[in-house]
């Protein structure tokens, strides 16, 4: 086993510098660049219509009439910037060194890595702040909803799912399962719009807040009545994540245990005269649950950094998804590409730890003879 997980970590290498690789070239391609994002602010094209740009002791760029008058205009300067036109190249090339973009592709993308190595993922382009600091401050957000949402998923779906297998087709199966269907089938952002217009004084109840992670008067509150505060703020965002999120684990949960019993050591434990319970818990439960165990570590950290965008945008919760979304938007290359290398970093660990987690629930899978 300590030799599959030494290759496995060895190999962690290859693919996350191929994963960093092949998107760092497709962004660098992509037309609204971060020198596009400065040249539409300063025309005043762009939504906001300020930005600073740290380094080099340039001070501020507005888009204020002294700057645009500092720059010197000719209506036939060319460049290869879209909204460039008119706007004196050398500006633009003092755009391009702010941003690190005068130097070639290559070199960017090593400088990047070394950097990263040494978890350096240095200064986002338009919020002055470093990227581990951004980060951090939305982390909060964004684990409270992902671990709610897992414990609650996982506390409901294993239950049903195997309340559904041993009474699969009656009644109560087809029963859950039509309500289970109904509820996957609904989009996450509609249910949650659902839910404000029902509960937070959208036209019928007033019962839960419609924004925030916490009330404004938070820190006054005692303890208990900050965790009351806390869950009542999350039950909505929370509830909207479930429901469409429980579906998938509650049917994989019922199928494994549907195939486990019709097992011939199923068969062989009834002739031996052992009861129904020990049968399912002592033998089918293990072998059932290693597909539904194997996935939770991917499916945490799903839930964790990327399933909640819209659960952010809706209930105004500034989270890891709404951080993303934004950079992206803004073209910030530190914020994409710091998560990017963080978020595959750690989703290549988890399939270790997801094999590890097959072998503690059943050491009899050998994965010195896997090919890997």
């Amino acid at each position: 086993m300590l030799a599959y997980i030494v290759r496995r970590l060895i190999l962690i290498i290859p693919t996350l510098l191929g994963i960093m690789l092949i998107n760092f070239f497709v962004i660098q391609v992509v037309p609204g660049g971060p020198v596009e994002q400065m040249i539409a602010q300063l025309t005043g094209t762009a939504v906001h219509a300020t930005a600073r740009i740290s380094g080099g002791g340039t001070g501020d760029i507005a888009g204020g009439q002294q700057d645009r008058q500092s720059l010197n205009t000719s209506s036939g300067s060319q460049s290869k910037y879209r909204g460039a036109r008119g706007l004196d190249p050398a500006f633009i090339k003092e755009l391009e060194k702010m941003y690190g973009l005068d130097k070639p592709i290559h070199v960017r993308f090593i400088g990047m890595i070394m950097n990263y190595i040494t978890f350096d993922f240095g200064e986002s382009f338009f919020q002055d702040r470093t990227v581990i600091d951004l980060v951090l401050s939305k982390i909060p957000v964004s684990i409270s909803l992902g671990l709610w949402t897992t414990l609650l998923i996982y506390t409901i779906s294993i239950p049903l799912g195997i309340a559904k297998a041993v009474k699969d087709g009656t009644r109560f199966d087809l029963a859950t399962s039509s309500i289970i269907t109904v509820g996957y089938a609904i989009p996450t952002f509609l249910f949650a719009i659902l839910l404000i217009i029902v509960f937070t004084g959208g036209r019928y109840f007033t019962w839960f807040p419609l924004r925030g992670l916490v009330s404004e008067n938070w820190s006054e509150l005692s303890l208990f009545g900050k965790i009351i505060d806390y869950l009542w703020h999350m039950a909505l965002p929370v509830t909207a994540m479930v429901i469409s999120g429980f579906a998938a684990l509650t049917f994989l949960t019922k199928n494994s245990f549907i195939d486990q019993i019709h097992m011939q050591y199923v068969t062989t434990a009834r002739a031996k005269g052992l009861t129904e319970k020990r049968i399912l818990y002592g033998h089918i439960f293990r072998n059932a649950m290693l597909i539904v165990i194997a996935g939770f570590p991917s499916a945490l950290i799903s839930l964790l950094f990327t399933s909640s965008l819209f659960i952010e945008i809706i209930f105004s919760l500034d989270g890891l998804g709404l951080l993303g979304y934004e950079a992206t938007i803004k073209r910030d290359y530190p914020v994409m590409f710091a998560t990017l290398y963080f978020f595959s970093l750690l989703g290549l660990v988890m399939r270790i730890v997801t094999d590890l987690t097959y072998f503690l629930i059943d050491p009899r899978i050998d994965f010195e003879s896997r090919e890997v």
